[in-house]
């Protein structure tokens, strides 16, 4: 029996290299000359001034929200179909999340009904980059600037996307990414924030590293954390960067290859990359149409069996039993959110698949629906 994992980070020589000069060279914490590299490399790649590497994705949406200065009561919108690492900040900022539901063809934020959850409390608002498709960003950017409101922007899965000829992450006040092993570009655990304002940046270094403020170490104006990436895993970024560009043109081929089969099948329904938009496939999803009789854990139970790895789609957040311990999201649903949790699931993404295995991938899909 076959064995395709979903996904696996695909390192090169260079890679290799990178990391094993940044050892030689004795810079190996959170200090270094690769540090600066990476950021300056992938905020000029994004169209953005400056980036602010952070230990990890989730760190780097904290670090955005601590940004905003949020007050108890203050509302943030976001979608309710995303990984809970975009609510927790707002939540420990004592703030309110308040949610949207998606759009059923692309699984995005629902950018028309982003209108009617705007409230005087509301701060900002946090399109959230869905397996790498962009939101429709000029709706979200347009109510930002009626409302006097801001936009973090979760870009953590699409790497090199674009929306209407600009890179996604160059939108709004902060974007956020996540070099997670199994994104486009990784560095292990990483991350970054990206913003233009020089004041914004130098607040989101101090924030980064405990509150220190330049020229006088260890007296703290404000409260700062423990944000910092090391200089190897930035040294590991760089090389990866070098070759975005190759990344997306194949990750967006293998799209293509699962698009190219799968799209007949009854049984399913594929992710819609809007017109203007595009999409880095970071991972392939598909829905399962209740017709069949099945859902998406049976699916998966099926493709195992045939040897393919397989992952759930995000359970929404109103739906989160952590969340509604604490009294949120009573009696709300989101139909399409829900719709999407319980029919979804993603297939092996990993750069390393050939043509072959989507092959084989693509006839155990076809298998386990008949």
């Amino acid at each position: 029996m076959i064995s395709i994992p979903v996904n696996e980070p695909l390192l090169t020589e260079a890679d290799f290299a990178s990391v094993m000069g940044a050892l030689r060279s004795g810079w190996i914490s959170g200090s270094g000359p690769d540090i600066e590299a990476f950021e300056q490399r992938w905020a000029e790649y994004c169209g953005r001034k400056h980036g602010i590497a952070v230990a990890n994705g989730s760190l780097a949406i904290h670090l955005a929200i601590a940004l905003l200065d949020l007050q108890p009561g203050d509302e943030v919108i976001l979608p309710s179909f995303t990984i809970i690492s975009c609510i927790w900040p707002i939540i420990l900022a004592s703030a309110t999340p308040v949610l949207v539901d998606s759009d059923p063809r692309t699984w995005t934020m629902d950018v028309h009904k982003l209108k009617q959850r705007i409230t005087p409390r509301t701060k900002a608002i946090m399109p959230v980059h869905i397996y790498g498709n962009p939101v429709d960003m000029q709706p979200v950017v347009d109510i930002a600037e009626q409302h006097g409101l801001q936009i973090v922007e979760d870009a953590a899965e699409a790497h090199g996307a674009e929306y209407r000829g600009r890179k996604i992450g160059s939108f709004g006040d902060a974007s956020c990414f996540s070099f997670y092993a199994n994104k486009l570009i990784t560095t292990g655990e990483g991350g970054m924030v990206l913003v233009d304002d020089d004041e914004l940046a130098e607040r989101a270094r101090r924030f980064r590293n405990l509150g220190f403020q330049p020229g006088r170490r260890f007296v703290h104006a404000e409260l700062g954390f423990n944000f910092r990436l090391t200089n190897l895993q930035a040294a590991l970024g760089l090389t990866q960067v070098d070759r975005i560009d190759e990344i997306v043109l194949r990750k967006r081929a293998m799209g293509k290859m699962y698009t190219e089969r799968l799209s007949q099948l009854d049984g399913l329904e594929l992710q819609v990359e809007q017109s203007g938009s595009r999409g880095v496939y970071w991972m392939y999803g598909l829905l399962v149409r209740e017709t069949t009789g099945l859902d998406a854990a049976e699916l998966a139970r099926r493709l195992a069996q045939r040897g393919i790895e397989t992952r759930p789609f995000f359970l929404g957040m109103h739906e989160q039993p952590v969340l509604r311990e604490r009294g949120l999201f009573a009696d709300e649903s989101y139909p399409v959110t829900e719709r999407l949790a319980r029919q979804g699931l993603y297939l092996p993404s990993s750069l390393s698949l050939d043509e072959a295995q989507i092959d084989c991938i693509c006839a155990a899909v076809r298998e386990a629906l008949a």
